[in-house]
């Protein structure tokens, strides 16, 4: 569920050093060059940032890799899905809930780095 209450602090570091790299490289490149930039920014931060980090899918008591992979995962508590998309859809917000669910985490954002202005491309999801 996408909530509109206020960001926690995580949140705003994260939101900050993401509003830092697209200052700097704009619109328009791959969702790979904006996850490597924002890492290295947030470990700038003083963040514990993990790239690509898997996700697990328990069936039947058994662990599977599915090849699920969340772009980042900040401070071992919050998921960060990034797109480089004309457009959020629906889809994009099902992925990272289907993370969020998998993981057992709580708090999650998604950010589109191919919005003009950052802000709008940015959405907070709670479970």
């Amino acid at each position: 569920m996408v909530q509109s209450v206020e960001f926690d602090a995580l949140s705003h570091r994260v939101i900050g050093c993401a509003i830092e790299v697209h200052k700097q490289l704009g619109p328009g490149l791959l969702e790979s060059v904006y996850r490597a930039c924002l890492a290295h920014e947030l470990s700038m931060a003083g963040c514990l940032c993990e790239q690509e980090k898997p996700i697990g899918v328990r069936y039947k008591e058994v662990e599977l890799d599915c090849g699920f992979r969340m772009d980042l995962l900040v401070e071992r508590a919050l998921i960060v899905e990034l797109k480089a998309v004309d457009a959020l859809l629906p889809v994009h917000q099902a992925q990272l809930l289907t993370y969020l669910k998998l993981s057992g985490l709580r708090k999650g954002l998604l950010i589109n780095f191919n919005s003009k202005i950052l802000r709008n491309g940015i959405r907070r999801m709670v479970l």
